[in-house]
């Protein structure tokens, strides 16, 4: 069954996926994220992708982008489309209480992270507002190179709770 798509969905979308906007809210609210040079290449009422690229500023010394660089961009995704599911509703207040991670190749290159969850996270959001009570949702962002292959996966537990 298709998400919801409304129409302050659809206005925060436009926001977020035009570049300067979004350069421009990462660097007043996220300025870690803006200076790693993260990107949002898809955001759907199902599925958000945010990519990172080696460069720089997201090195480790063993020549492969920084797993903190890596947690961020996996964290974006998901938080991202939880954004997008609190728009045109009540207020609901989100925080991130858990992250595990498993890294299972050298990441170079551009890394993807794609998070799938976005049926979980509505339902989840839904939920808190029609109860008043704050639900939790763990989403899970890969992260693929430009290969396709899986360099990490990262276990993002969100709690959502409606603001009264």
């Amino acid at each position: 069954m298709p998400l919801l798509d409304t129409p302050a969905m659809q206005a925060f979308r436009r926001q977020v996926l035009n570049p300067h906007k979004l350069r421009l809210f990462m660097l007043r609210k996220l300025p870690l994220a803006w200076l790693a040079g993260l990107r949002l290449v898809a955001l759907t009422p199902e599925a958000a992708t945010v990519t990172i690229r080696y460069k720089y500023l997201t090195q480790n010394p063993f020549r492969s982008i920084y797993f903190a660089a890596l947690a961020m961009a996996a964290e974006l995704a998901s938080g991202l489309q939880a954004m997008l599911h609190t728009q045109g509703g009540g207020p609901v207040s989100m925080l991130v209480v858990g992250l595990q991670a498993e890294f299972t190749k050298k990441a170079v290159g551009l890394i993807a992270f794609t998070c799938p969850d976005g049926a979980a996270i509505a339902q989840a959001i839904a939920e808190s507002r029609a109860t008043g009570e704050g639900r939790t949702v763990v989403c899970a962002s890969t992260g693929r190179d430009e290969a396709g292959d899986v360099v990490a996966v990262f276990r993002v537990t969100w709690s959502f709770k409606a603001k009264p």
